[in-house]
């Protein structure tokens, strides 16, 4: 396969994006107690010592079957890990799965990091239209850091990713407007690069 830099810089702006706004795609029934959230499975934060492995073994597990709130919080423990154990391209992995999923405060440390170009390329843009996806999903925090971002960067940065910002939406408007009045509206943005 031929490397396209544009192809590559269109699947990495626009893919993470094509599900930001939606609903988590997975719920647990609150009526069955057998079942716990991934809150309460992953619990990578109060761990020590030995348990941290197989901590990480469990999220780890979770996480690959799809739990928005392990994937966060795997793609965390990673990101803030120190330097020395500090796994820049697992953190990558997992904070993008998450934000697939709508998942605002994974959604805001990816912006972080493309921002800060921490185990990505840093693109001011790129992270500007993540860290707005973040805060459109409930991150107070990451409409601040957008709004820090956006004194930074530059005028034509910013048109693009307010161009961006604008085409999502305006698909998602449009596609709503195409729904008959008693269809379901959808969960996210139709995004085609």
């Amino acid at each position: 396969m031929d490397y396209c830099p544009a192809m590559t810089l269109a699947h990495r702006l626009l893919i993470p994006l094509t599900l930001c706004l939606s609903a988590p795609l997975w719920a647990l029934d609150d009526r069955n107690t057998l079942l716990l959230s991934s809150d309460e499975r992953c619990l990578l934060s109060n761990t020590s010592g030995e348990t941290v492995e197989q901590a990480l073994a469990s999220c780890t597990q979770w996480a690959s079957n799809g739990e928005r709130q392990a994937q966060f919080e795997l793609g965390q423990f990673w990101l803030k890990q120190p330097l020395e154990r500090q796994d820049l391209p697992q953190a990558l992995h997992w904070l993008e799965l998450a934000s697939l999923q709508g998942q605002a405060e994974a959604q805001r440390l990816l912006g972080l990091m493309y921002w800060q170009g921490q185990g990505v390329e840093p693109s001011s843009v790129q992270a500007y239209i993540i860290l707005k996806m973040a805060a459109v999903n409930g991150s107070d925090q990451a409409m601040d850091d957008a709004d820090r971002l956006a004194e930074h960067m530059q005028r034509s940065e910013l048109a693009i990713a307010t161009q961006v910002l604008g085409d999502i939406f305006r698909r998602y408007l449009d596609e709503l407007q195409a729904l008959p009045s008693n269809a379901p509206a959808p969960i996210a943005p139709l995004i085609t690069p």
